[in-house]
Formats: structure tokens, sequence, C-alpha cells
């Protein structure tokens, strides 16, 4: 059997509230795209978290369980008229690479930075497709890669 055949295991993914009808899409999306790959609802966990800023800690402990295959964090943070975007983006982005690189757990990056809510609303199932689909896609591959390489 290779990594391939092997049992997907569980999912958990941690969403953010803020920005809510972005965020709401990019989940539907991720659960869609586990489900479409043959994970099964039963094995998804679905954590929210206020904003894309407390993604990186609720990851951390979330991959800190050993329960999972995958972990998938979704937010979305658009550019406002200060420099808040740039913090939270850079927090997000540095927090959720280091849970991933010190927990060994695939932690993945679903969390939309753009200019515009109209942007954002085409990542996350507009015209732009849904970003959250892709994440779960890429979670699964990171899950049977590491399988593979253990």
């Amino acid at each position: 059997m290779d990594a391939t055949d092997m049992p997907l295991g569980r999912f958990a993914i941690a969403a953010a509230k803020f920005n809510a009808e972005v965020v709401d899409r990019l989940l539907d999306g991720a659960i869609d795209g586990l489900t479409k790959h043959g994970v099964s609802r039963n094995d998804i966990d679905v954590v929210r978290v206020p904003g894309a800023f407390e993604l990186p800690l609720v990851c951390s402990r979330l991959a800190e369980t050993g329960r999972y295959a995958a972990v998938i964090a979704l937010g979305a943070v658009i550019r406002g008229e200060t420099d808040h975007y740039d913090y939270v983006c850079q927090a997000a982005t540095y927090g959720l690479t280091q849970a991933a690189l010190t927990t060994g757990v695939p932690i993945l990056f679903g969390v939309l930075t753009c200019q515009t809510d109209e942007l954002a609303l085409a990542r996350a199932g507009g015209s732009a497709g849904n970003k959250g689909y892709d994440v779960a896609e890429a979670a699964i591959e990171m899950a049977r890669l590491l399988v593979k390489l253990s």
C-alpha cells in the first residue's frame, strides 16, 4: 500500500470569525475539498477563532494533540486605512510557519491577504476559485507526503 492508498486520518480547520462573509466561504470550500478527496465529514474538526492573529496559537495547539494529519488555517485580512493589516499579516504568516516547524504537523496557510473585499470574495468561491478548497487539497497532499517520508 502506498501513501495515496492509505486512510487519510483526521483534519482540523481553524477558521477566523472576523471577515466571516469571506472566511465562511473558505470554510465551505475546505470542507468540500476534504470530503471530495475521501475524508469523512466526521473526521474534520472545525474550531473558530476571533481573527487571523489568533490562528497560530490555536493551530499549534491542534497540531500538538497528535490527532490530526494536517491543520488548515483559514482567515481573511483586508487592507484598511492603518498599518494594522501589515502587522496581522506578518504575525499570522510567521506564527503559522513556526507552529508547523515546531510541531512537525502540516499547517496549511489559507489566510487571504487582499487589498479589497471584492478581491477576497473573488478568492472565496468567486471568479478566482475557492482558496479554501485549494488549501484542503494541499493539506491532503502534505499529509500523504509525510506518511511516505516516515
